[in-house]
């Protein structure tokens, strides 16, 4: 039996949205390793959850957590000044 199909739109009830969050991080996380290994690709991934905290991940020896968290701090300085 397939599933329906699933409207995406924002989980108003905060317990539900934060068990997707952390569910979807996961999946997306080990999607970006699975994409470093299989094609041999240099892959970064950068999130950020909606308390602030960072999640990330890198495939690469040449980008390491200290060129990840300089280019986090950047992003978020540039997206406060949008606001």
């Amino acid at each position: 039996m397939a599933r329906g199909k699933t409207q995406i739109k924002r989980i108003e009830d905060a317990t539900t949205r934060q068990v997707t969050f952390s569910k979807r991080r996961k999946g997306l996380l080990k999607k970006a390793f699975e994409l470093s290994v299989l094609c041999d690709a240099e892959v970064a991934l950068i999130i950020f959850s909606p308390s602030g905290k960072l999640y990330e991940f890198s495939s690469s020896r040449y980008i390491n957590h200290q060129h990840l968290h300089m280019i986090c701090s950047y992003s978020l300085s540039i997206s406060l000044f949008r606001y």
